[in-house]
């Protein structure tokens, strides 16, 4: 028992390791895994709020040689912190069960009324203890969305670490009776966890409570809430300086590019996504829809033991119920009033409060079997993390996704030489270029320019910085747009028609002033979106062509040659909607080649194309037209 004491987080880790060791991915995934990978590696600034924290981790964790593939190091990293996330967590729960009478109110009148109940103490022995850990660990450990951010490069990988120790300093502040130097620590995280992810703001209410339980108003108490505010705020100055030190030194990635004081603000306040937050009352609704529906696949059969955890702390430990009702409920109201499609990290911290309602649950299931043999529970609460773990271990498991490399590479590949490729693929092509491009010099030559992030200012410097000559023909219009974009940027009335007529300028003009000694590909959705809404034109005399997995802009009628679909392209199962998009893409781009091959009766290319397509997607349904 001595070594089991001093070992049972340790013992926690190992095995989430082990399954988690499983599931990583070899590469950059959907969405903001190939950016974050870049910035780290080549010390860049990230998209707001810049993840400084992060980013420096990240920088000095990349220099070591430990794998081939870098990519591959990176996400390891996420791995790493999610699992140290889940130890910590494991030994706070096992902090909370030694104390659980600071939980409980004090009161004379609550005392009487708690005894008319005839409430009754369990006493917990020391194994149960660490075993109800143990077990509450995992439960954490393998719920889905917490469990997937150890498969990839994403900054909530690291914000969890920071949750677990921010929750651990919180609940050992507020239990232990010398307890100043434990808020000072927790000041000190919780300033690194701002330098990392604003959801740490979600913290904020229940660390009032506990704090103003715990402590009265009068002058030591005052001293003390200004020493946590000095060294909060001297924290997030000196890790936040990395952006404007780092972006006066024009990285290859500096999105921002907050060099000032105006530009470091707009950039850590998230300034352009303020835009999804708190839009309306329906798109809360439809989050918070989301979030109820998805809650069975995080935790499957342990969401009824958090919930029966809800109504024993109601009754028995008040002061616990209301720290972590406080938890999860300002997470979940926060949360479903901003308007994205990958809401559920922001979820994360409701799910550390369920796994903390649910080992309150399983200690109603020790006490309602305990005339049974110390077996049959050990068995019995050994079911609700292996149950999650069963359910969402094919969910979760990116060991074999190599789809967003395998379409970026073949994108890359398919132009040629010192191409633009013109899009907004951010999740599938744009992201993973980062990686690709500038940490592996992978088609280094191709342009990839993003035509949603032309709207801002900083990402001209960016471009300039790349690819000098690119906007050398257009710098009237880009001087004109900044001029007219200041106004917006800062909050102030703006000439909206005027930005727009400028901003379908610029991108005419790109096409216009580099199509002679570079060839310009546009990505399908430009296509289906822009130019059928007309807000992208092509220059006078110009058209497109599908030339296989881009449009190729020509100034001819005549046929158009491209390369042959032979790229390899990795699919080890569908998983979720980020994928099937993606396939979709791919087979209505090789669908589109093989009907311009039909309109110049080239036949023998047309079975190429479409025998990649069904290749790719065997349900696919093949045009009528193609038959």
């Amino acid at each position: 028992m001595k070594y089991l004491s001093k070992y049972f987080s340790v013992i926690t880790v190992i095995l989430t390791v082990i399954v988690y060791l499983t599931t990583i991915a070899p590469s950059t995934i959907q969405i903001d895994s190939g950016e974050l990978a870049a910035v780290q590696i080549t010390l860049g600034i990230a998209h707001p709020t810049g993840y400084p924290l992060y980013t420096l981790l990240g920088y000095l964790f990349s220099n070591i040689n430990l794998f081939d593939s870098k990519i591959f190091q990176m996400n390891f990293l996420s791995m790493i912190y999610v699992s140290l996330a889940v130890m910590i967590f494991t030994i706070t729960v096992k902090f909370i069960l030694d104390n659980l009478n600071y939980f409980r109110f004090e009161s004379k009148q609550i005392k009487k009324k708690n005894n008319q109940k005839n409430i009754k103490e369990i006493n917990l022995t020391e194994f149960e203890k660490i075993f109800l850990s143990v077990i509450t660990g995992l439960i954490l450990a393998f719920s889905k969305t917490i469990w997937f951010q150890s498969t990839s490069v994403e900054v909530y990988s690291l914000q969890i670490l920071l949750f677990s120790l921010i929750i651990s300093l919180l609940i050992k502040s507020f239990i232990s009776s010398n307890n100043k130097h434990y808020w000072l620590m927790f000041s000190f995280f919780l300033a690194l966890g701002f330098t990392n992810h604003m959801t740490t703001l979600l913290i904020i209410p229940a660390t009032a409570y506990l704090f103003f339980s715990k402590n009265k108003l009068e002058s030591k108490l005052t001293k003390q809430l200004v020493f946590m505010i000095l060294i909060f705020i001297i924290t997030i100055i000196l890790i936040y300086v990395y952006l404007p030190l780092r972006a006066a030194q024009n990285p290859i990635l500096n999105w921002g590019n907050p060099i000032d004081l105006e530009r470091l603000l707009r950039h850590v306040s998230g300034f352009q996504y303020q835009v999804w937050l708190f839009t309306s009352m329906d798109a809360a609704k439809k989050q918070l829809a989301y979030f109820i529906s998805n809650l069975p696949k995080e935790f499957y059969f342990t969401i009824f033991i958090s919930f029966i955890g809800i109504v024993s702390t109601f009754r028995y430990y008040k002061k616990f119920f209301i720290f972590n009702l406080i938890l999860f409920l300002f997470t979940i109201l926060y949360s479903i009033n901003y308007d994205i499609n990958d809401i559920d990290s922001y979820f994360i911290l409701s799910y550390f409060s369920l796994a903390l309602f649910s080992t309150f649950g399983l200690i109603w299931l020790i006490d309602k079997y305990q005339k049974f043999s110390k077996s049959f529970y050990i068995a019995l609460l050994l079911l609700f993390p292996f149950n999650q773990l069963a359910f969402n271990y094919s969910v979760v498991n990116q060991s074999n996704n190599y789809i967003y490399e395998d379409y970026t590479k073949a994108l890359l590949n398919s132009v040629p030489p010192n191409s633009i490729i013109f899009g907004y693929q951010w999740d599938y092509f744009i992201s993973p270029s980062y990686y690709f491009q500038f940490v592996e010099n992978y088609r280094r030559d191709v342009v990839v320019i993003d035509k949603e992030l032309l709207r801002r200012s900083w990402y001209f410097n960016q471009i300039e910085n790349q690819y000098p000559k690119i906007l050398k023909g257009t710098k009237t219009e880009i001087d004109l747009f900044l001029k007219a974009l200041k106004p917006f940027e800062r909050k102030e009335n703006y000439n909206s028609n005027l930005l727009e007529s400028l901003y379908r300028r610029i991108m005419t003009n790109l096409v216009t002033t580099n199509i002679n000694e570079r060839e310009f590909h546009l990505t399908p959705e430009i296509i289906d979106n822009e130019m059928q809404r007309g807000e992208f034109t092509l220059p006078a005399g110009y058209d497109i062509v599908p030339y296989l997995l881009t449009f190729k802009v020509v100034k001819t009628k005549e046929y158009v040659e491209a390369p042959l679909p032979d790229f390899t392209f990795r699919i080890d199962k569908i998983k979720d909607k980020y994928q099937s998009g993606l396939v979709n893409i791919v087979t209505t781009m090789l669908l589109n080649r093989a009907i311009y091959e039909k309109m110049f009766n080239r036949y023998e290319k047309i079975k190429i194309y479409i025998d990649k397509a069904k290749d790719i997607d065997p349900n696919l349904i093949i045009p009528e037209q193609l038959r």
